[in-house]
């Protein structure tokens, strides 16, 4: 990555894009286990800061899910040099004790990213695809998709955020 192309980026490009996400946010959280059966609907509040002087975004987040206290945090990023999307997700309900790894293509401008997790019995691996969006200042979605083996994919967790605190970076 050269000064001048992060530098770019940090004045209108993918990571002012970014900082964009930066501040206090709230909103609804749902879940689905199965396709179109809401399993889950409650509130959920995340903090996004942008860490490393622009280079990463971390968003630390908490809520209810499946009755139980939920917190989780990730690491997002915009590799310049690969021209994509990197992602590094943990949380207390959904990925275990494991970390989740996510790539996407840096053109995209919903920022989607696709990871993988193991279905917990040595068998084969689903896909996760996690979508950003971000239509204004004030309004950040969140939507997860799990992904079969077979190539099904169906909406597993939804975030609509409002911003509750002036952006900050």
């Amino acid at each position: 990555m050269g000064r001048k192309e992060f530098e770019a980026s940090l004045a209108n490009g993918v990571h002012a894009q970014l900082a964009r996400m930066a501040g206090q946010w709230e909103g609804r959280f749902r879940l689905w286990f199965e396709p179109g059966t809401l399993a889950e609907e409650s509130v959920q509040r995340g903090s996004i800061r942008v860490l490393l002087g622009g280079r990463v975004l971390l968003h630390e987040y908490a809520g209810i899910c499946a009755g139980e206290p939920m917190e989780g945090v990730a690491l997002i990023a915009h590799h310049l040099d690969e021209r994509r999307y990197e992602s590094a997700w943990a949380e207390s309900f959904g990925t275990g004790t494991s970390i989740m790894f996510s790539t996407g293509d840096g053109g995209d401008p919903r920022l989607s990213m696709l990871g993988s997790y193991g279905d917990g019995k040595g068998g084969s691996r689903w896909g996760w695809r996690t979508v950003i969006e971000q239509p204004d200042d004030d309004t950040l979605d969140l939507r997860m998709y799990n992904i079969t083996p077979a190539g099904d994919e169906a909406r597993a967790v939804e975030v609509n955020y409002r911003r509750v605190l002036p952006r900050t970076t």
